[in-house]
């Protein structure tokens, strides 16, 4: 971890830590004074316990949202809201200070300030708009006007709240005054709190799926708060009690706030962590038509459009080759319009999505870059193919040219070269029989000396040409070559061709010569008594080749003659599999296509 990563990690640690014991100071304090001094006040043991709960609670969304969430406003005004969370008990603790509990009871009732500017501001971390401005600045005004109203016009609290000592800073009596700002207040929360409920709630009805998946859990939260502050305002203006029920209900609305507000944060970055599995579906290549489903899916948007830019034209399309026309963002407004663009500034694609989703850019951005990486791996892949399609075409070529090379040597070497050498050895043969007759035996047996010579030049000729392309491969293919090549092996061979008909060139001399160096491996290294080779075509139009010996085994693959027979196997397309256990002898299997090396 990043020491300024978890230098903040401390700071937030220690600030919710400090609001937790200052908080719960105030609940202990204020039940241990009002427990000595007014136990006819002291409020029920399961009342309290919960409302000390409360800013607990908001504490730890408080850390839970500062750890995932990209804005800081949410998480202060939760830990605000547990500081501002003062118990009416607390006032008998600070009745003595004259100077502290008039601030203290101006600002008792602010947390519902901080609750109001928390669903606001929710989920995006700020205010959506002017209204939420608006409301937000209604609701501060009061608040600020409450406070001065008690501090410069209230001279004590009721006898409910405490016996507190004057208020020093009272400048006039005007309990009147006092009374309509103190309803007032009152009403004007409980008003702004319904507002607001009533916009998120009317907001999530007429919400996309989107939205609703964002903002599922507040509506519900939120009316509650409301319906109970209300209840609350018209009981405190008739000068009644609450029931127990109703401010249970307020307790448990007021804690389901902040748990609505990291449930929607969750939810949001949850939404982020399915653009890998956006990755993980289009990985082999941005496909238009899946790109667009598998978008909508993750995105839980089935009004998501993508468009791509077609560079011929120079205008956006859709995937089935539509044009872009008229307004992509509806009449209404009710879409947003996400531009992809390459690293170079190239436009790539336009996605229409729910204008709700700009409130995550962070997720948009997270599928700005998937799409670019699909993008770029379906062009490095269309790429990747297309020079492997040349190197296959080219690798192709040069074999079927070197086998054309070595056929035409071959034939060179039989038409031209040998002969020359057969005609030159008749004529020697010619001249050493007329020596003989003229009685020269001398020169006839110094003729012998040469012809035989000759005869042996030949030999190792016609030896270097059936190397290079055995003529009996070209008139009778594998069944005739293979048991010729067979049969000079000095360890005894059962052969098994059963190619029917003529195979492609480049098969027949891949194959030839993988056989001929694995007849090679055996009769040098494998100390075998026995061998076995067979070739057969199978169904699907691959050639099948298997060498095998009852030899040492323990071949390597990185031998030159193993190594020698792959890179053959490898340029028709085939492939090579060696099994050589120590003591249990050598099997090579090549398969090779005859689709690709034809």
């Amino acid at each position: 971890m990043a020491p300024g990563r978890r230098g903040r990690i401390i700071k937030r640690t220690i600030v919710i830590a400090a609001a937790a014991a200052l908080s719960l100071g105030m609940e202990f304090s204020g039940w241990l004074v009002t427990s000595a001094t007014a136990p006819e006040y002291l409020p029920e043991v399961s009342y309290a316990t919960l409302h000390s709960i409360v800013p607990l609670v908001f504490l730890a969304c408080a850390g839970v949202a500062w750890s995932i969430g990209p804005l800081r406003v949410p998480s202060r005004l939760m830990v605000a809201f547990a500081v501002l969370w003062i118990p009416v008990t607390f006032f008998r603790v600070v009745e003595d200070i004259g100077w502290l509990w008039p601030l203290l009871y101006g600002m008792h009732l602010w947390w519902g300030l901080i609750a109001g500017i928390i669903v606001l501001v929710y989920p995006r971390g700020w205010f959506g708009d002017r209204t939420d401005r608006w409301i937000a600045g209604i609701a501060l005004a009061s608040a600020i006007a409450y406070f001065l109203a008690v501090v410069l016009l209230l001279e004590t609290p009721d006898a409910d709240t405490c016996a507190c000592v004057a208020n020093p800073y009272q400048i006039a009596e005007a309990p009147a005054l006092y009374a309509a700002i103190d309803y007032g207040f009152r009403g004007i929360g409980a008003l702004l709190a319904l507002v607001i409920a009533g916009r998120l709630l009317v907001r999530w009805v007429r919400g996309s799926v989107p939205a609703r998946t964002v903002a599922f859990l507040m509506p519900l939260a939120l009316f509650a708060w409301a319906v109970t502050l209300a209840w609350y305002a018209v009981t405190y203006a008739v000068q009644t009690t609450a029931d127990e029920v109703m401010r249970t209900i307020s307790l448990v609305a007021i804690v389901s706030l902040p748990v609505s507000f990291v449930a929607g944060l969750a939810h949001a970055r949850n939404m982020r962590a399915r653009v890998a599995d956006l990755m993980r579906i289009t990985r082999e290549g941005a496909d238009r038509g899946l790109w667009a489903e598998s978008l909508a899916r993750t995105l839980r948007d089935a009004s998501v459009r993508v468009y791509w830019w077609d560079e011929e034209h120079g205008r956006y399309a859709d995937a089935g080759g539509e044009p872009l026309d008229g307004d992509p963002a509806g009449r209404a407004g009710e879409h947003s319009l996400l531009p992809v663009v390459s690293p170079t500034g190239i436009p790539i694609a336009l996605i229409r999505h729910d204008k709700v989703l700009t409130d995550n850019m962070r997720l948009l951005d997270g599928v700005s870059s998937a799409l670019r990486l699909s993008v770029d791996n379906g062009r490095l892949r269309s790429e990747i193919e297309r020079t492997l399609e040349q190197v296959r075409q080219s690798r192709s070529r040069i074999v079927e040219g070197a086998e054309k090379a070595r056929r035409q040597l071959e034939r060179d070497l039989h038409d031209g070269a040998q002969q020359h050498l057969v005609s030159l050895g008749m004529r020697l043969r010619l001249a050493a029989n007329q020596a003989r007759d003229r009685g020269v035996e001398p020169l006839g047996v110094e003729l012998d000396g040469t012809i035989a010579m000759l005869n042996t030049a030949l030999k190792e000729l016609r030896e270097l040409a059936h190397g290079i392309h055995p003529s009996l491969l070209t008139s009778g293919g594998l069944a005739l070559a293979v048991p010729e090549l067979a049969g000079r092996c000095p360890v005894p061979v059962v052969v098994d061709v059963q190619a029917e008909g003529r195979l492609p060139a480049v098969v027949e001399s891949t194959a030839y010569f993988v056989v001929a160096e694995a007849l090679a491996n055996v009769a040098k290294h494998s100390k075998a008594t026995r061998a076995w080779v067979r070739a057969h075509l199978d169904e699907r139009g691959v050639l099948e080749l298997v060498v095998r010996d009852n030899g040492l085994g323990g071949a390597s693959p990185a031998g030159s003659g193993m190594v020698g027979i792959a890179d053959r196997v490898d340029a028709v397309d085939g492939t090579i599999t060696i099994e050589s256990p120590p003591g249990a002898g050598t099997t090579i299997t090549v398969r090779v296509p005859l689709a690709v090396a034809g």
